[in-house]
This record gives structure tokens, sequence and C-alpha cells, in this order.
């Protein structure tokens, strides 16, 4: 849960370009192309992975939006499939007290060959780890750590 209203949370996804100063191994962020509301269409990252850096651009889909804000691979060097998507629920309880239920779903297919506990431990600690630093980025954006 994220004591933040869905527009927070919703603000802290598309803002792609931050992404390196709570996102650990990620390297950088840049926004490649926006639609007519300034929201990231398509981006590039480089991150640390594997033992090595590596790049990839991602494709966002707004269609839902703010309620899920969802993406997809277009390219990368490490990786032939990364598909996500945030989601967000309204169950605020009190007046004045936003709260947000955080969902985070990730699939990605390395173009390396790696045992199944190896990257099913992989994918467990990038998803734990992007909800607890995602509540806290949006918690402290809100003035709510």
């Amino acid at each position: 849960m994220v004591n933040a209203g869905i527009d927070s949370c919703f603000g802290v996804g598309v803002d792609v370009a931050a992404y390196p100063e709570w996102i650990v191994d990620l390297r950088s962020a840049e926004v490649l192309t926006t639609d007519e509301q300034g929201r990231p269409l398509t981006a590039r990252f480089e991150a640390a992975g594997l033992g090595r850096m590596t790049s990839y651009v991602l494709a966002y889909d707004h269609s839902s939006a703010p309620e899920v804000l969802a993406w997809n691979l277009v390219s990368g060097d490490l990786t032939r499939e990364i598909e996500g998507r945030y989601r967000f629920e309204d169950v605020t309880e009190q007046p004045g007290q936003p709260l947000t239920a955080v969902s985070y779903e990730l699939t990605i297919d390395l173009a390396v060959p790696l045992p199944g506990f190896v990257k099913r431990r992989a994918e467990d600690k990038i998803v734990r780890s992007a909800l607890d630093r995602f509540k806290l980025r949006v918690e402290e954006l809100s003035g709510r750590t």
C-alpha cells in the first residue's frame, strides 16, 4: 500500500527520466518520444545486469491511465522480451488520507541462458525492490514518509 493517491503513483511511474534517482542499478534513462500530454512513449535505459552494462528501449502504453502504466521491449542487447505494468487501485478508507494498492508485474526473457532458479530469484528480487522503492519515492514526493 502506498500512502498517496493514484495520480501521484502514476506521476512517479511516468517520470521515466527520474528513474535513476530511485531505481538501483539503473544508470541512465532517456525519454525518446512523448505523447501530446508529455508522457513517455519510448525511452532508452542503461542498467547494470549480469555483471555488465545492458541497454534497452521500452515502449509505453497509457491507454488505461492512470490505473495502469504498461510497457514492452522495443530493442535490447541482453533481452529478448520485457513486458511489465504497474496497476494502481484506490483503496482509500479515510477522507483526506489517500491510499493506493500498487501491483507490479514483470516478464523478462534474456538472450543469454540462465538456470531457471537463478532467473526466478532475480525476478523476485527485481519485483520486491521495485515495489519497495516505488512506495518510498511516491511517499517522499507526496510528503508522507
